[in-house]
């Protein structure tokens, strides 16, 4: 466990809590207005796909873009912000009457219309492969009933916009799939600013440090929620082999998660901690050697963006991770991180602990390679012009 990067817990708010007519005012501040749409704020979906990119555009004043949220329960009321849209995004919600509502008054308009979606969550046909990835082995008529409505209502909505923004190559294919008649721009997840100031900070203190270490070694698994269970169960396995004989080395487990069979003889050394908010997240990631992101191996899974990659290698920690298109696309194998197929974690993660012990400053290049990755490719001040382009087009 790296002791340079412990510190105290951060003081943590949502930075979500402006009324609507101070989102209202933030609409129209510049000369081209952005107007995002969610259901709700929190810090999943919301964070990533409408407050990281509002805070972006917010950070390049020469842009002149403002941009704005509003909430399901915004679109029960007149609607004011449609006047002064020109791209409205609207992002993971519903269809349902409001939304209805706002899409013909754009339309009226000539307001343009984008949906953006972060996972394979809106065509009927992969529900199924949904279900069974989040660990629902035999789906009650209720819970059947919730994902096909939630699905089928998600698609309605796209199907509804005149374009769609999506995270990852792969979902942007089973767009043109589901939608062929709208155009595809993909848009990575991203970090913000307090995540990358505190990252930053954490992982100057390891490098003046020099990576100083004390025992146990940390492995890594920075979940979330009990949906991934089955995740965690693909490298279950080769963790256990590797507790079983590396009696140095311990679990940290962030999030709801239940350990399985294999793992529960060793819970003494797993060390299981509650859900944390996005900047704490960094500082518990920080600490650990080794973070792992094992993912079934299926088209739901190979949707999935890089964040647990660029989260932990904003802070110097390299990723061992299953292979799927978007993960394979930014771990380049032993340079930055490695990349584990199944029946490879054992093996994977032995790697990555026998190059720390055998050559601290082999371990520290690839630490070093991953931060710098992250935070240029997936810092919140580097994507403004890209938000720029997937709304208005290349110019």
């Amino acid at each position: 466990m790296f002791t340079d990067a412990r510190c105290e817990p951060v003081a943590y708010l949502d930075p979500w809590c402006a009324s609507y007519e101070e989102r209202l005012r933030a609409l129209g501040r510049r000369s081209r207005h952005v107007a995002y749409v969610y259901e709700r704020p929190e810090s999943s979906s919301f964070r990533y796909r409408v407050f990281n990119m509002i805070e972006a555009l917010e950070a390049a004043p020469a842009l002149g873009i403002s941009a704005s949220w509003f909430t399901q329960k915004d679109l029960r009321g007149d609607l004011a912000f449609v006047d002064r849209a020109d791209a409205i995004i609207i992002c993971r919600t519903r269809y349902d009457h409001d939304l209805a509502r706002l899409v013909a008054k754009a339309r009226a308009r000539g307001t343009r219309l984008i949906f953006d979606i972060d996972d394979l969550v809106f065509d009927p046909e992969y529900v199924h492969v949904v279900t069974h990835t989040l660990d629902m082995t035999q789906p009650s008529d209720d819970e059947w009933n919730y994902w096909f409505g939630y699905v089928s209502r998600i698609g309605a909505a796209m199907r509804c916009c005149d374009s769609v923004i999506t995270t990852t190559a792969p979902l942007a294919e089973r767009v043109r799939d589901y939608a062929p008649d709208r155009s595809v721009t993909v848009l990575p997840n991203f970090l913000n600013r307090r995540q990358c100031e505190l990252s930053q900070r954490l992982l100057g203190r390891k490098r003046e440090g020099g990576y100083r270490r004390e025992e146990p070694t940390m492995v890594g698994y920075f979940s979330g929620s009990p949906t991934h269970n089955r995740d965690l169960l693909v490298a279950s396995p080769g963790l256990a082999q590797i507790l079983k004989r590396h009696l140095d080395v311990a679990l940290r487990v962030v999030g709801y998660i239940q350990l399985n069979d294999l793992l529960e003889p060793f819970r003494h050394r797993i060390q299981v901690m509650g859900m944390q908010d996005f900047v704490n997240l960094q500082r518990t990631i920080a600490e650990v050697e080794v973070n792992i992101v094992p993912l079934q191996n299926n088209v739901f899974t190979n949707c999935k963006s890089e964040l647990k990659y660029f989260e932990a290698g904003a802070v110097g920690v390299p990723t061992v991770a299953s292979p799927t298109a978007p993960l394979a696309g930014v771990i380049t194998h032993g340079v930055n991180g490695f990349l584990s197929r199944t029946h490879e974690w054992e093996g994977r993660i032995a790697e990555a602990l026998d190059m720390l012990q055998r050559d601290p400053t082999v371990y520290e290049g690839m630490a070093d390679r991953a931060a710098e990755d992250s935070l240029s490719r997936f810092g919140w001040n580097r994507q403004a012009r890209r938000i720029e382009a997937a709304v208005f087009g290349p110019g």
